[in-house]
């Protein structure tokens, strides 16, 4: 629960459970001179006052023992010693707020800069040092749970540098996956050092962007931390698809020097490589419009990193390749650039096989066709072009699409604090605590009159009472739960026959209130003879859901702009429920003006109406399929999600673009024949793409933190539904349009495989 004083501050909260009249005490952290705890503590049967304990020793049990009075806070909460000391023997916990108030005396000459860096520092040092020595005392008859408001800043922190051990395994992974996939069984032709350099050309792009943007001030949130993964496991197709091109280029005899070869695979590879990387740039810099600084910091760094990939494929990658020829040319070893040739017959199997790259005694060959493309043309493409197969994959979809839409429905905002912390913090038993023991109990409301008022003016005193009873009337407050300094000082004025409505009596005895209740000292910011501010606090109840919480903040918002008196309502909460009142508005806005992005992009670079027809239905299909299935999954609708769902458009353009334009170019006479010839040209490539992207993610499928975690399964669901889209639902629904939209020329075009993104097989 939240303590009576700051709204926002230095406190350190601590929820005690278990019976109220055990013997257990609860110890006293060290307190700095000048700091001091803003609530009771509980000790044995009774509750102790803090005050004054500034000097006490850490560790040291306070022995003085008295009953709660009115006023005194409990849990955020005004008690009676009858009423609410029995409400908490039944409810079986308290807690205990330490909130650090003042700091020793300042300098006269210091200035309210220094001043306040003074206290802010000390208020760290003391956090610090609770967090660093509360965990070392043992109760054994009380369960005791903590938090300090210095938790979530040190949480997120966390986060982000526990990932940081990933990053090795996902380049590993990545390398791995590069360099398998690129092996061929001549030790001149092996391309592993392109596959290596593809990936150091990806963590270029990384270091790059992170390094610009990071000079520029874009701030580095948490969820930046994600886009490393993201962008090794994408950087690595473009890598791919030169290293294609340039293989195909080799078959063409009359393209035999350096420069022509270059040329030719630059040609080949420019549409597919800059297609992709626009609508991902474009994708991510449509993010940036946002109401979410998060979400624009994250695709401003992936953003900036997609845009270096594509200028190091282009320089770095493409001179990688020249030096890869210039060995290839010299007839040496891909491992140790040693010349291969000589007498082969007078050596081993062993020593040919190791040193030569095959047992045969003739010169290799060039390849021939990849294994995979070979199962696709005989194997996969005529399986889902016959036609029980394809009435059966049809019905697959419409329970796709029925899961879905009711998915959609059910679609969960918000965000649970307790994500926002890593597994086995000691953040999340509080709140589990917290949720237990006082779940009817809402976030206490600061209420601020921002502007100096004539308070000692009734008319002016009548204003704020009305708005207090107007925000009091809300469903959501507990009006007898409220605390107003002004309530309390006009009846102590009233009881003591005090005229208040002169300014000068006004001040010259509010130090008689603060004597009788201190803490009305900290909710009046008053100078020699003005009060600049002040404010009063209101308790919220039955606040359970996302929607009550955005109730409950529009109404707050909308009864005090309607005050005639200037106010303010503030909790720290506030910040994320604010991001109820925009996250679906903000999410469908980017998803539609992605989707627009994508579609023009698709017109202009792939001029085939058929082609972008198939490229809108699959965006809209893989994002109602993601939206859906991660409520499944226990995603809810968050800043994190929403990132996800902008990065999906992207993606969706990747696998489904390729496959519909492969087949509405085909020389084929029947649609059946078209589709098994798209798919043996690019259905190996496009499961190559969906492997890379997930290897370049999964590592965080073991992450701590749920931030992460999430960004995985989202990254999950866009891979999978867009390759099942590319390579089962586009090809069997493509079957049924026969020649719609087909290409006026009836020929094939030359090398369609390397026009694509997702052609990254070596051959």
């Amino acid at each position: 629960m939240d303590c009576h004083c700051l709204a926002e501050g230095t406190n350190a909260p601590v929820l005690v459970g278990g019976p109220c009249c055990g013997r257990e005490k609860v110890l006293a952290p060290r307190f700095e001179d000048g700091v001091e705890p803003r609530s009771p503590a509980l000790l044995g049967n009774g509750v102790t006052d803090y005050s004054g304990m500034a000097d006490e020793g850490p560790g040291k049990c306070l022995s003085k023992r008295k009953g709660c009075s009115e006023g005194t806070w409990l849990a955020g909460l005004p008690i009676s010693a009858s009423k609410w000391l029995q409400q908490l023997s039944n409810n079986m916990a308290l807690t205990i707020v330490f909130q650090i108030l003042a700091f020793g005396i300042p300098s006269e000459t210091a200035t309210a800069a220094d001043r306040g860096r003074n206290r802010g520092a000390r208020s760290r040092r003391w956090l610090e040092g609770f967090l660093r020595d509360f965990p070392a005392l043992i109760f054994t008859s009380i369960q005791v749970t903590y938090f300090t408001s210095l938790s979530r800043q040190q949480e997120f922190e966390g986060n982000t540098k526990s990932v940081i051990p990933l990053f090795s395994i996902t380049y590993f992974l990545t390398i791995t996956f590069s360099i398998v996939s690129c092996l061929r069984q001549s030790c001149v032709r092996n391309n592993v050092w392109l596959a290596c350099c593809g990936v150091v050309s990806s963590g270029l792009a990384v270091l790059s962007s992170f390094g610009l943007m990071l000079f520029c001030g874009v701030p580095f949130v948490v969820t930046v931390a994600n886009a490393p993964f993201l962008i090794l496991g994408v950087g690595v197709d473009d890598m791919f698809i030169m290293i294609a091109s340039w293989e195909q280029s080799s078959r063409k005899k009359e393209k035999s020097d350096v420069k022509s070869r270059l040329a030719e695979t630059y040609g080949e590879a420019a549409l597919s490589v800059t297609i992709t990387t626009l609508t991902d740039v474009l994708a991510f810099f449509i993010g940036t419009w946002t109401a979410f600084p998060s979400v624009r910091s994250f695709c401003l760094y992936a953003g900036t990193a997609f845009v270096f990939c594509y200028i190091y494929t282009m320089t770095f990658f493409g001179a990688i390749i020249a030096l890869n020829h210039k060995r290839e040319q010299g007839n040496r070893h891909w491992l140790t650039c040693m010349r291969v040739g000589g007498d082969q017959a007078q050596k081993s199997c062993l020593y040919n096989a190791c040193c030569i790259g095959t047992c045969s005694r003739e010169s290799s060959q060039p390849e021939g066709e990849h294994p995979m493309s070979i199962f696709f043309k005989k194997y996969y493409g005529p399986f889902f072009t016959n036609k029980w197969i394809k009435l059966l994959v049809v019905l697959l979809y419409g329970t796709y699409l029925g899961g879905s839409i009711y998915g959609c429905t059910q679609i969960r905002e918000g965000i649970d604090l307790r994500n926002l912390a890593s597994d086995g913090s000691y953040v999340i038993p509080y709140y589990d605590d917290d949720d237990k023991y006082f779940s009817a109990y809402g976030p206490r409301v600061m209420v601020v009159i921002t502007k100096s008022v004539d308070y000692w003016n009734e008319t002016v005193r009548l204003g704020i009472e009305n708005c207090t009873q107007n925000l009091e009337s809300i469903s959501y407050v507990d009006k007898n739960l409220s605390e107003s300094w002004l309530r309390a000082y006009s009846e102590l004025a009233k009881r003591g026959s005090i005229n208040i409505n002169d300014k000068t009596t006004f001040i010259s005895n509010l130090p008689i209130l603060f004597n009788i209740v201190p803490s009305f000292k900290w909710d009046v910011n008053k100078t020699q003879d003005e009060i600049e501010a002040s404010r009063f606090f209101i308790q919220t109840v039955n606040v359970i859901s996302a929607v009550d919480e955005k109730n409950l903040l529009n109404q707050l918002r909308e009864t005090a702009k309607q005050c005639s008196i200037p106010l303010m309502v503030y909790h720290p909460a506030f910040i994320y429920y604010d991001q109820y009142l925009v996250i679906v508005q903000n999410t469908i806005q980017n998803v539609v003006v992605a989707a627009g992005a994508m579609l023009i992009v698709s017109l202009l670079l792939i001029p085939n109406p058929l082609c972008c027809l198939w490229v809108t239905f699959a965006i809209a299909s893989v994002i109602v399929g993601v939206a859906g299935f991660m409520t499944f999954w226990n995603v809810n609708l968050d800043s994190i999600s929403m990132i996800n769902l902008v990065i999906c458009i992207g993606f969706s353009v990747d696998f489904s673009a390729h496959i519909s334009y492969a087949f509405v170019t085909s020389g084929e006479s029947s649609a059946n024949e078209r589709t098994i010839e798209a798919l043996s040209l690019l259905g190996y490539p496009v499961l190559q793409g969906a492997v890379s992207t997930i290897l370049g993610v999964v590592v965080l499928a073991a992450a701590k933190a749920y931030i992460f975690r999430t960004f995985f399964k989202i990254m999950f669901l866009v891979i999978l539904f867009g390759a099942l889209h590319g390579l089962v639902f586009i090809p069997v629904f493509l079957t049924f349009f026969g020649n719609f939209g087909r290409s006026p020329h009836n020929t094939k075009p030359k090398k369609l495989e390397t026009c694509f993104r997702n052609d990254k097989d070596c051959p």
